[in-house]
């Protein structure tokens, strides 16, 4: 029976309809040997079958690399569909069995003759994919007979295959010539040839920065926008994306073409359209604002955005996430379009926070009234994410057009009347701001918000009321009472609100010092004493320290005017915000993030800039306000966003320094600068605002004494502020002194182990000089208003100096410089005025050489050896950053003892070690010592196993962390192999660039 009923399903699959899916239902045994002999069979339909049952194998998982040869037999066929399958096969099966794919070759080649071209291209398309060199090396002769096929789609095809070729193997395609034919392509008749061709070159000139390979003149940038206007979409961008990598000569070539690229602008696809959106982005820095043509463009760019927001939710999001960059960069392009970002009941939650935000950005006086009518509707909807958002929103409007700010305040009671809870909490963290940007003005509606002071149960809302009370506690007759509440579950609170109410109850007890002394004590003993955050602590003795020995001085600090708070706290910095709007229509534009931040191992993301810009900071703000005061006027206080980088540099007061000798390091700054490195790099990241820790005295023998050590202050014992301060005293001492004696533990003889080498003679010959890294161009005259600096760093006799070259490229005289550096990883800072005495004239240049200290304030940088400069003249402030050697902070006493070294190395735990290669470096063990010495780095021992020279050395950094090396010198062997130890395991990516630096120079 059961058998019967078998045959009869088989019958009936037999007679159903065919279709692909059978080759995906066949389980059975033997499998492989059935489709052998089927592949081998001599009916052209039999073999089919059985190419596409390998292949339905081979999608689901299954290994049939078996059938290797037998599947390469059915190549020759003139059955397309049949040889797709195969290649197909190749392409998949090539790189584990290379020795087989050989057998395809002639087939290739033969094929690349074919008279089909599809057959033609089908096969130079797929021996591009193959990824084996053997195949590689008989791929050049038919893709160079491709590349000049009479077929435009074989030319197209064989283009792309350039570029996959140049992956495989780079070296080949220079020396075949190749990438001159590609050159030769953007020349040629069809347009889809073109575009391909600036793909192609593209791709390779991403991966080669330096190349120069889209050497882009006026000749070949008019074939591009011929081009332009007859590709498929998809080439329409790799030429529009092409065409932004371009400098215009002046602003009329850039009108012209701005206005051939405009017609792309009404495309369907939304891609072309945000590719056209960005060159023009890039072009319109070129063209006067005064020209007629400025103001069309601006409004021809507006309707192609607003449609963009009339696509699915998804694409929406990133038309958004685009106009947010277009919005800060030129608020004018949609200042009449506010309603088109109003939000729709149906929107999903990520298209209406991305609407909000751009809503905040255009708000201006013309449009406040609309704005906030939107924003009290959104905040009484059912999203609680969206309602928090509209209420934090209705502050922000508060903050940035000063004359709305009465009917905001008035808004925001009005939602604090619903009693709504999260609304309420949010209400009072932005009504706190408000108190911060208008002073003296809304502080009648503080009742109101007391009432509410037990509803709040977030950290945010609860410390912001705490600051409210803390500031205004002369206003508020029971504060004191309504602090102590806060007071009773201390232990309980959040970090943010412990440190909150700390402030709070000092500022009251600065203001009613007869009614407080009780609670002051009792809030001073919970931070110090009882609680084991070092913020809090620190703070806590801090503060005490202060009321104790000099009160008026802790009133004038706690109790000082509070600079204004900043209208837009997150807008993007200016020059990353210039690198995103080059980005435009890229993942980088929706991530707001710079392609290097998330694109792995990304061999040569270049940071792209737009052309015209200065990086003078043009005006961002909505036209309704005016235009914005120049950088040189002096702008009112304000707080930078703490994420942001230059956010320092931005509000720098750039007149120059007295002269004089540097000021001596200043023990709370020697502290800030080994935070750096003596504890990893953690603390950097925290409140920059609060003072550096006091500086402590403890009897333990590791700890050195501090120089410039103020009168002692009250003894405290280790425990009492923390217990061990951590770092080692050989890597410098925790608070960045040089140890005045080595501790007794160093000295002592360490047996075992590593003893044997360095029972050597220590000498390694005479140093050479130190290697000065040549000069580089750190500010194009394009981003200055003609005003070039071009620079690098050197240390003579144990001084840092950053020797520039400015040029003066304008037409007008420059003078009234001055210099400033935003806070570095290793304090970094201007010894003095930055001396150039004399106006510089047009078409001048003059030679500078600045002193520098490291005494200065303490950020980690990204890379670490990053410095972020400012510059200032008579005609405006100009940004940029530039990269110092690490060896510039290698100090001349960087030599340690061997017994030092050895315990030391074996101190500095293994998760610290970092291996690197330095190749092809010619220099034998002593000439490489010698080379290293001039720059600072001793060896302390060298010896010689099998052949192979160990050199260990040390430097020292000027905070006082040491660095430990073991380089290995293999004879005749052009690759070093460099071993690092260090405390500060982030500093030694660094301290290998210096190695391969001096050595290969």
């Amino acid at each position: 029976m059961q058998e019967w009923a078998n045959q009869l399903c088989e019958n009936r699959q037999f007679g159903s309809k065919m279709t692909d899916s059978k080759y995906f239902t066949t389980t059975k045994k033997g499998e492989i040997f059935e489709l052998k002999a089927e592949l081998n069979s001599d009916k052209k339909e039999k073999k089919k079958e059985a190419v596409k049952k390998v292949i339905a194998s081979m999608t689901v998982g299954k290994d049939v690399s078996a059938l290797f040869p037998d599947v390469v037999n059915c190549m020759q066929t003139d059955n397309l569909e049949l040889k797709k399958l195969v290649y197909l096969y190749l392409m998949n099966y090539a790189k584990s069995q290379p020795d087989m794919a050989i057998m395809a070759v002639n087939t290739f080649v033969k094929d690349c003759e074919d008279p089909n071209p599809l057959i033609r291209a089908l096969a130079v398309r797929t021996m591009g994919c193959i990824r084996v060199d053997k195949i590689t090396e008989y791929l050049c002769e038919p893709l160079r007979k491709c590349l000049k096929d009479e077929d435009p789609y074989v030319r197209k095809t064989a283009a792309v295959c350039v570029a996959k070729l140049h992956d495989i193997n780079a070296q080949l395609v220079e020396d075949q010539g190749f990438l001159d034919t590609l050159k030769d392509l953007i020349s040629d008749s069809n347009p889809m040839v073109v575009a391909n061709a600036v793909a192609a070159l593209s791709e390779i000139a991403e991966s080669h920065p330096n190349s120069n390979l889209l050497d882009l003149n006026p000749q070949t940038i008019n074939k591009l926008l011929t081009a332009l206007n007859e590709c498929t979409e998809w080439g329409q961008i790799f030429i529009l994306d092409c065409l932004a990598n371009y400098t215009p000569r002046d602003d009329r070539e850039s009108q012209s073409i701005c206005e051939r690229v405009t017609p792309r602008l009404s495309h369907a696809n939304s891609a072309v359209v945000l590719s056209a959106v960005k060159v023009l982005m890039k072009f319109m820095e070129m063209l006067p604002k005064d020209l007629d043509y400025y103001g069309t463009l601006l409004k021809k760019l507006a309707p192609p955005l607003v449609t963009l927001l009339s696509a699915e939710p998804e694409l929406q999001y990133v038309a958004l996430r685009n106009i947010n960059l277009i919005v800060q960069r030129r608020p004018e392009i949609l200042k009449h379009e506010m309603k088109v970002f109003f939000v729709k009941y149906n929107d999903p939650i990520y298209v209406k926070l991305e609407k909000l935000d751009i809503m905040i950005r255009l708000a201006s006086q013309a449009n406040i009234a609309q704005v906030l009518a939107e924003l009290k509707e959104y905040a009484t909807e059912v999203d609680v994410d969206f309602v928090r958002k509209a209420v934090r929103a209705i502050g922000r409007c508060a903050i940035k057009v000063e004359q709305s700010a009465e009917r905001c305040v008035s808004t925001l009671l009005d939602l604090i009347q619903t009693k709504v809870n999260y609304v309420v909490q949010e209400a009072i963290v932005v009504i706190k701001d408000i108190f911060r940007k208008y002073p003296n003005k809304y502080e009648s509606v503080i009742a109101t918000l007391c009432e509410n002071l037990d509803s709040l149960d977030e950290p945010e809302a609860r410390a912001a009321m705490i600051w409210i009370v803390g500031e205004y506690a002369e206003r508020i007759d029971n504060a004191d009472e309504l602090l102590e509440s806060f007071l009773e579950g201390f232990h309980d609170e959040s970090t943010q609100v412990q440190l909150q109410l700390l402030t709070a109850i000092v500022k009251l007890f600065l203001k009613k010092p007869t009614e407080t002394q009780e609670l002051v004590q009792q809030v001073l003993s919970l931070a110090t004493q009882d609680s084991d955050n070092p913020d809090l602590r620190d703070r806590g003795y801090i503060y005490w320290r202060l009321l104790s020995t000099d009160p008026v001085a802790a009133k004038e600090v706690v109790l000082a005017e509070k600079p204004l708070i900043s209208e837009e706290t997150d807008l993007i910095e200016p020059t990353l915000l210039e690198e995103l709007i080059c980005h435009i229509g890229t993942l980088a534009s929706v991530y707001h993030k710079p392609p290097s931040a998330f694109v792995e191992g990304s061999r040569g993301v270049q940071h792209k800039r737009l052309a015209g810009s200065s990086g003078s900071g043009e005006s961002v703000e909505s036209p309704d306000t005016g235009s914005a005061a120049g950088v040189s006027e002096a702008p009112p206080a304000v707080i930078p966003s703490q994420g942001d980088l230059l956010g320092d540099l931005l509000n720098l007061d750039l007149t120059p320094t007295t002269t004089g000798p540097p000021p001596p390091a200043s023990t709370g700054m020697q502290m800030g600068a080994m935070d750096l490195l003596g504890g990893g790099l953690d603390s950097l990241m925290g409140d920059e605002s609060e003072p550096p820790p006091i500086p402590l005295r403890t009897d333990t023998p590791q700890s050195p004494q501090l120089p410039h050590q103020s009168p002692s202050p009250p003894d405290y014992s280790p425990t009492e502020l923390g217990g061990d301060l951590g770092g080692s005293p050989a890597m410098g001492a925790p608070f960045g002194a040089p140890p005045a004696t080595m501790p007794a533990s160093f000295n002592a003889p360490v047996s075992g182990g590593l003893d044997d080498l360095f029972d050597l003679a220590g000498g390694v010959g005479m140093p050479m000089g130190a290697y000065n890294p040549p000069k580089t161009l750190w500010l194009p005259a394009m981003k200055a208003k003609g005003l070039e600096i071009s620079g690098t760093f050197v240390r003579r006799a144990g001084v840092i100096q950053m020797e520039m070259t400015l040029n003066n490229k304008a037409m007008s005289v420059m003078s009234d410089f001055a210099i400033q550096f935003n806070r570095n990883s290793f304090g970094l800072a201007p010894a003095g005025p930055l001396q150039i005495l004399t106006p510089l004239s047009p078409n001048q240049s003059i030679e500078a050489a600045l002193p520098l200290s490291t005494v200065g304030p303490v950020m980690k940088m990204e890379p670490l050896n990053n410095l972020q400069v400012a510059v200032k003249n008579n005609i405006d402030v100009f940004y940029f950053s530039c990269q110092y050697p690490i060896s510039m902070l290698f100090v001349e006493d960087g030599k340690m003892e061997r017994q030092v070294f050895l315990a030391t190395w074996k101190d500095i735990p293994n998760d610290n070690e970092s291996q690197f290669q330095i190749k092809d470096c010619h220099l034998n063990s002593d000439a490489a010592s010698n080379k290293l010495q001039g720059s600072n780095i001793f060896t302390i021992a060298k010896r010689t196993v099998e052949g192979q020279d160990m050199l260990y050395q040390s430097m020292k950094l000027t905070n006082g962390i040491w660095v430990l090396a073991e380089l290995r010198v293999q004879m005749g062997n052009p690759n070093y192999t460099i071993s690092l130890k260090c405390r500060a395991p982030e500093v030694s990516q660094c301290v290998f660039q210096n190695y391969e630096m001096v050595l290969k120079n």
